[in-house]
């Protein structure tokens, strides 16, 4: 532990002097008309440039008269080379007037950007979205409710169907055990339902809308348009291949040959519903995308590794099989864990300097807060996983004089230690959800 803290503070130095911070969310670069802008004569377009390429996304740029009736003409395009610039054409012949241009992109990372310019053709007052025109700039706090808890039970099936690792490495009793397989199952129908609730709420969510708008074909159209909803539905066909893979690669007796042919395949589909989630989220707006989603990458394996192990093992342990020796099984799940919360702690650290604006972020923000909080859970989890790693160490059989050996785990302990960490990594998953749809910079 002292090694990894060790490396962890060396780690933090580097990035802190040599890297280069993501930006939070797509913004608004320039936009013609500018903001307040008079102009003698209508455009025949509006356009928008922004901080990065989220191609033609529908209905993202309206424009809109006083009395809130609509002058744009035809769909969003690409008015030339320059592909982070798009824009609408306006009805000819406009009259004098004040205009509101209400734009609504989709960022990289799947947040919505939403905002108002306005400008004025003629001698006219200039009315923003405080005047006359109503513009829909924020999220619905229902749809955003929902969304978080849909995030944060994708994150809970992940895990419990990360609890594979535990069965395939730590305990070839559970393969078995129907309540093992239970887990397994709840957590692959956990991602795909998600999966499907996202999609959905995706459009209300982009658009400012309501629950009521989850099953509207034009969102749902629109989500279908954009890289965000291609990567649910890989979500949903990889989840539905594991799904498929797992009565297959748990049957016992299986040769080896096919028994390895499975388990490679659990793991191929295993990282393709991994980087529909890292491909989503806050790294894929870092300048240097690669580092970032791999960082993410290994942060999300290394704790569905741990924490689904850690689930399994709870479940045995307050509900052993009969004549189990389960020793053995936290003993070998107590190394595969160490691996992976040092995984953790130097992915994380990537992630936190790589995402974040700047170092002042973590007390000056949302975010950082958030950080803040997940890092102390996570500090706490690792206390917890130390008294269990203890109680372990302390059951391992000792030879006696009489050459037999003797096993003392205190089960009780143990159990108590391992529920604990369960309940904190409950905690710490809640923490994720809500860091995803908190953009990093506020």
């Amino acid at each position: 532990m002292k090694r990894v803290l060790a490396l962890l503070v060396f780690l933090a130095g580097w990035l802190v002097l040599g890297a280069t911070p993501a930006s939070a969310h797509v913004e608004i670069v320039s936009s013609a008309p500018g903001d307040g802008a008079r102009l003698s004569a209508a455009p025949s377009l509006v356009s928008v440039t922004l901080s990065e390429n989220v191609g033609i996304q529908p209905g993202s740029i309206k424009v809109v008269d006083l009395a809130g009736r609509h002058v744009d003409a035809g769909p969003v395009f690409q008015p030339g080379e320059v592909p982070e610039q798009v824009a609408v054409r306006l009805r000819p012949d406009l009259p004098d007037g004040s205009y509101l241009v209400e734009y609504a992109f989709v960022s990289a990372d799947s947040h919505p950007v939403r905002g108002t310019f306005a400008f004025v053709v003629g001698t006219g007052p200039l009315v923003t979205s405080a005047g006359a025109v109503s513009a829909a700039t924020g999220t619905d706090a229902a749809v955003d409710a929902v969304s978080t808890t849909v995030r944060w039970l994708s994150y809970l099936g992940v895990v419990l169907f990360g609890g594979l690792a535990f069965v395939v490495l730590c305990r070839p009793a559970a393969r078995t055990d129907r309540r093992a397989r239970r887990l397994l199952h709840l957590g692959a129908g956990l991602v795909a339902a998600t999966a499907v609730g996202t999609f959905v709420l995706q459009g209300p969510y982009a658009a400012g809308r309501g629950l009521s708008a989850v099953a509207d074909p034009g969102l749902l159209a629109d989500t279908l348009r954009v890289a965000y909803g291609k990567l649910l539905l890989l979500r949903l066909a990889a989840v539905a291949a594991l799904a498929a893979l797992l009565p297959r690669l748990l049957r016992p007796g299986l040769p080896d040959r096919l028994r390895a042919r499975y388990e490679n395949l659990a793991m191929v589909t295993g990282f393709l519903v991994l980087l529909t989630f890292s491909a989503t989220g806050h790294p894929v707006a870092d300048p240097v995308m690669f580092v970032s989603v791999t960082a993410d990458l290994v942060h999300f394996g290394a704790i569905a590794v741990w924490a689904g192990g850690l689930t399994q093992l709870a479940w045995c342990l307050y509900r052993p099989a009969t004549d189990e020796d389960l020793l053995p099984v936290a003993a070998k799940f107590s190394r595969l864990a160490a691996g992976s919360v040092t995984a953790i702690a130097l992915s994380g650290a990537v992630l936190a300097l790589r995402v974040m604006p700047s170092v002042a972020t973590l007390w000056t923000t949302r975010f950082g807060a958030l950080v803040l909080l997940k890092i102390a859970g996570f500090a706490l989890l690792l206390a917890v996983a130390s008294r269990s790693r203890r109680v372990v160490r302390r059951s391992l059989p000792e030879p006696t004089g009489g050459g037999t050996a003797t096993v003392t785990t205190d089960l009780r302990k143990l159990r108590l230690a391992v529920g604990t960490e369960v309940l904190l990594s409950v905690v710490v998953l809640a923490l994720a959800a809500l860091l995803t749809v908190t953009p990093p910079g506020g």
